[in-house]
C-alpha cells in the first residue's frame, strides 16, 4: 500500500513538473513567437495602408492624364478642321486659276482631308522627249505658283513621272534612264517655282518616280500619255508639327504643367 503511494506521489510529480513544462513553452511561443506574429501583421497593415494611399494617388494621376489627353485631342480637332478649311480654299483657287486646263482634262485637282494634289500631264508642261519647260508650260506653272506662293504652312512635294518607254538614244546620252528624266523634269518644276513664281524653296521637295507608279495602262497611247505627268502635292509640315507637340505644356497654353500631387 505505501509503495503504491509512494509511486502515485512520485507520478503525480512528474506530471506536475511536465505541467510545468508545458506552460511554459507556451508562454515562451505566445510572447516570443506570438509577438512577432503581431508585429508582422502590424507592418502588413501598414503597407495595406500605404498601397492604399498609392493607388490613390496613380487614380489621380490617370485622371489629369485623360483631361489632358482630351484636350489635346479637342485642339488638334480643331487645328484639323482649319487645316481641311484652309486646303479647301487653296483648291477653290487653284481651280479658278486653271480652270481651262481643269475643264480640258490637262490638269486635275483633288483633296483628300487635308492634302492636296495636283495632277499635270506632261504635254503641258515640256516638249516630247525633254525635261525642259516649255512656254505653256512656263505660264501655267505661273498660275500655280501664285496659289502656291501662299501656302506658307505647307510642304509642296513636286513628283515627276514617266511611262514605261525608255528614253530615245538621244535623250538617253543624259537621261540613261527613266529615273533621271523623271527626276530633273520635277527638279525643273521646282526650280521654275522658286525662281519665277517667288514660292518658298524651304517648303519644297522635287522626287523623280520613274514609270513605277502608272495610273493607266501603258499598252494604250492615252495610258501611256497619262502617266507621263507631274504632280504637286500639298501636306501639312509634319516635322513643324512634331516639334510643337513636343513641347512640354506650359501655363500660357492653358495646360498644367504637373499633375495634382495625393503624397
Amino acid at each position: 500500500m505505501e509503495a503504491d503511494t509512494l509511486m502515485w506521489n512520485n507520478l503525480s510529480r512528474i506530471l506536475f513538473v511536465l505541467l510545468l513544462a508545458t506552460a511554459g513553452a507556451a508562454a515562451y511561443l505566445y510572447w516570443g513567437y506570438g509577438g512577432q506574429l503581431h508585429q508582422q501583421d502590424a507592418n502588413c497593415r501598414a503597407r495595406a495602408q500605404e498601397l492604399s494611399l498609392e493607388n490613390q494617388h496613380l487614380k489621380q494621376e490617370v485622371l489629369f492624364v485623360n483631361m489632358h489627353m482630351h484636350r489635346e485631342m479637342s485642339r488638334l480637332s480643331k487645328q484639323k478642321q482649319a487645316e481641311i478649311a484652309k486646303i479647301r480654299s487653296t483648291r477653290n483657287e487653284m481651280i479658278h486659276s486653271l480652270q481651262g486646263e481643269v475643264a480640258q482634262g490637262q490638269i486635275k485637282i483633288t483633296q483628300l482631308a487635308d492634302r492636296l494634289s495636283v495632277n499635270i500631264v506632261n504635254r503641258i508642261l515640256f516638249p516630247s522627249g525633254k525635261a525642259r519647260i516649255s512656254k505653256q508650260g512656263q505660264a501655267v506653272l505661273r498660275r500655280v505658283g501664285a496659289v502656291l506662293a501662299k501656302a506658307h504652312d505647307k510642304t509642296i512635294r513636286i513628283e515627276g513621272f514617266t511611262d514605261n518607254v525608255p528614253p530615245g538614244p538621244a535623250l538617253r546620252r543624259r537621261y540613261p534612264t527613266n529615273w533621271e528624266l523623271s527626276t530633273a523634269r520635277a527638279t525643273n518644276v521646282v526650280r521654275f517655282l522658286q525662281e519665277s513664281a517667288g514660292v518658298n524653296p524651304g517648303q519644297m521637295e522635287a522626287v523623280g518616280m520613274g514609270q513605277y507608279h502608272p495610273v493607266a495602262s501603258n499598252r494604250t497611247a492615252a495610258g501611256r500619255s497619262s502617266n507621263r505627268r507631274i504632280e504637286i502635292i500639298l501636306a501639312p509640315r509634319y516635322r513643324a508639327l512634331a516639334a510643337r507637340l513636343m513641347r512640354p505644356p506650359t501655363a500660357a497654353s492653358g495646360n498644367p504643367p504637373h499633375p495634382p500631387s495625393g503624397r
